[in-house]
């Protein structure tokens, strides 16, 4: 699956539902053999807790130049789980019935490399020079 912009992210950023600069913006590590894209997938419960293997804490230092979002490298601490590649950038609400899917980024052909086993250590993340992702 190649990286997208969720639609009902899409709907939302479009009738100003989500202010990505001033909401909680983290990302999710998710295990690709237990979690699907779907364009109907809304929230993070849509995502089974079982193939949430870490979460970020919120990015920092958010851009929006040109279309574009950004922010500060991320990190993982202390890793632990089922192998990993993709990640989800998602609105923190606290609840994960509330907290909205913005991106699902394949990791093989996104603007992050990355398919890790968790060993227990921190896993980084760079994002590519053009942004997390462009509207």
């Amino acid at each position: 699956m190649a990286s997208a912009i969720y639609p009902k992210a899409k709907e939302q950023l479009l009738q100003a539902g989500i202010n990505l600069s001033s909401a909680n913006v983290k990302v999710v590590l998710v295990d690709g053999a237990d979690y699907t894209y779907s364009t109907a997938h809304e929230f993070l419960s849509d995502v089974p807790s079982g193939g949430r293997v870490a979460t970020s804490a919120n990015l920092g230092s958010k851009t929006f130049t040109g279309g574009v979002f950004d922010a500060a490298d991320t990190s993982f601490t202390a890793v632990t789980g089922d192998p990993s590649e993709i990640l989800i950038v998602y609105v923190d609400t606290g609840t994960a019935s509330t907290s909205r899917l913005i991106a699902y980024i394949d990791t093989v052909s996104g603007p992050a490399s990355l398919s890790v086993t968790p060993n227990g250590g921190d896993i980084n993340v760079t994002w590519a020079a053009g942004g997390i992702f462009a509207l």
